[in-house]
Order: structure tokens, then sequence, then C-alpha cells
């Protein structure tokens, strides 16, 4: 959840212009399906449900990483967005590793 609000309180900071516009609602969508699924699949029904949510949670991930690059921050919220992208490579990593390990 922590992920979450960090992005949400960094599309906050972006400037307002029109390709941030739409970057930042992908952004809050992808950043925050990421917790959303992983309570999905912690909740699944089977091995088969609680692979298909860490896989989505993986892909969120790797979404959360593109729209990330693509925002125009302001200088003083880059080190945010690189954490951010550091934050989503690892959580990217970790799901990667659950799907193997439960394979």
């Amino acid at each position: 959840m922590k992920f979450s609000r960090e992005a949400i309180t960094f599309v906050k900071s972006l400037p307002r212009n029109i390709s941030n516009a739409e970057i930042a609602n992908q952004l809050i969508r992808s950043a925050t399906s990421i917790g959303a699924n992983y309570i999905e699949a912690n909740e699944s029904l089977g091995k088969k449900d609680f692979l298909m949510r860490v896989k989505i949670c993986r892909k969120e991930a790797k979404e959360t990483i593109y729209w990330l690059k693509l925002a125009e921050p302001r200088k003083a919220d880059e080190r945010r967005r690189e954490w951010l992208i550091a934050e989503a490579t690892e959580l990217m990593k970790i799901f990667g590793s659950i799907v193997e390990k439960a394979k």
C-alpha cells in the first residue's frame, strides 16, 4: 500500500500539462492495481488463480515503470521518480520469483 500511496503523491506533484494528464491516469491505475491484485492473489481459490493474480501484479509493475519513465516531473521530484522505478523493479522481481517458486 505504501508504494501505491507514494505513486499517488508523485502524480499529484506532476506539472499540469497535456502529456502528464494521460500519463498520470495510467500511472495511478497501474500502480494501485499491483496492491489490489496481490490482495486478490492471497484470497485466491486455488494455485492457478493465485499464479494468475501474481502474474498480473508483475505485469502491472512493468507497466508502472513504463509510465514513470514517460512522466515529466519537476526537477525536485526526479529523485522520487527514480525511487518509484527502483521499487517497481523490485516488486516485479519479487512477483517473478513467486511465480517461479509456485510452478
